[in-house]
């Protein structure tokens, strides 16, 4: 279902960012007598991602200070991040209010507060819908967004575009891509680990519960180091699995090579945060503060691309060093 806003903007208004999805792939369950197996349409104020005639995620932009997904469904419709603030839970821990399943902001932009949702803090703002597209092979979600400091200033704006594929098997995969553009008078994503690209899983992965208990969780990244030592270190892609009613399943993040700053840091905490992070170097490796500053010129722009796999098994099981290669490899 292709909504009113991105019929009136049309594939010619598109940006160069999403032209090839509006040239590729089925039209959509507008154009097709079957429906698409990756299909995307509006409901109930949210944009609806189903993969086979199942829920997969919904993409939450209105009333929120940035927009997300959530929920993010595995296999068997496992569910693989943290319910709340979104919705209320058994035994589920209230910290960290602005850790919304599955989000993108950061906490330094020209000074400014993107990521948190303290008083003082600022919002991305949905602006419009770029492209939503249902298909056989894969579906598309593309937006354009404003970050606006708290007094309403703007600070610069993206455009971002989600793709979601058919599930292979018990796997699902999603890639992400999101360009930064600086207004004229230039922006500074600054250093600090407060970011970026960012998802909280379920508490039952952590690999450490309240109170100082262990959990069952596991944290690794691409150079084998586990749980503690994944945090501030640099990896091509870093995997957060744990278990969840009753079986083992698990979350990978992958940095693409042409990203800036690859391979990236990552904020992955024990507690379940699990973010890859390009800029907070004076957290990450104790340099002096300000080492990890991205200065965007006036004009100038900046883009980044993430893959998002969710698998059943740990890291070894879901073959995500393969994986890994595949994404890569342009495939």
């Amino acid at each position: 279902m292709i909504s009113p806003i991105l019929r009136a903007v049309g594939c010619v208004a598109a940006s160069a960012l999403f032209w090839a999805a509006c040239q590729s792939g089925p039209a959509g369950a507008a154009n097709s007598a079957a429906s698409p197996r990756v299909r995307i349409f509006e409901t109930n104020d949210v944009v609806r991602v189903e993969l086979d005639g199942q829920l997969f995620t919904e993409y939450h932009f209105r009333g929120v200070s940035r927009p997300y997904l959530y929920p993010l469904l595995g296999a068997g419709q496992t569910a693989m991040t943290r319910h709340w603030p979104m919705e209320e839970f058994p035994g589920e821990e209230h910290d960290h209010p602005h850790h919304r399943s599955f989000w993108f902001s950061h906490g330094d932009v020209n000074g400014q507060d993107l990521w948190s949702e303290v008083e003082k803090a600022g919002q991305t703002v949905h602006q419009k819908f770029l492209l939503e597209r249902s298909g056989n092979d894969r579906g598309v979600i593309a937006t354009r967004n404003e970050w606006r400091a708290k007094d309403g200033r703007l600070l610069g704006h993206d455009e971002r575009k989600y793709t979601f594929y058919p599930p292979q098997g018990d796997q699902r995969m999603m890639d992400f891509e999101v360009t930064v553009f600086a207004t004229q008078d230039g922006m500074v994503l600054g250093d600090t680990k407060e970011g970026t690209f960012a998802i909280r899983v379920a508490e039952s992965m952590r690999v450490m519960l309240p109170k100082n208990q262990p959990g069952a969780g596991r944290l690794v990244n691409s150079r084998g180091q586990v749980n503690g030592d994944v945090w501030g270190k640099r990896a091509e892609w870093a995997d957060y699995s744990g278990p969840v009613a009753g079986r083992t399943v698990g979350i990978a993040i992958m940095d693409h090579p042409a990203n800036p700053r690859f391979p990236t840091w990552w904020h992955a905490r024990d507690y379940g945060l699990f973010a890859a992070n390009p800029f907070g170097l004076h957290d990450f490796e104790k340099k002096e503060k300000g080492a990890g500053d991205m200065k965007i010129p006036a004009g100038g722009t900046v883009t980044f691309k993430y893959r998002v796999l969710l698998h059943t098994g740990d890291e070894a099981a879901a073959r995500v060093a393969a994986r890994y290669e595949e994404f890569r490899q342009g495939r």
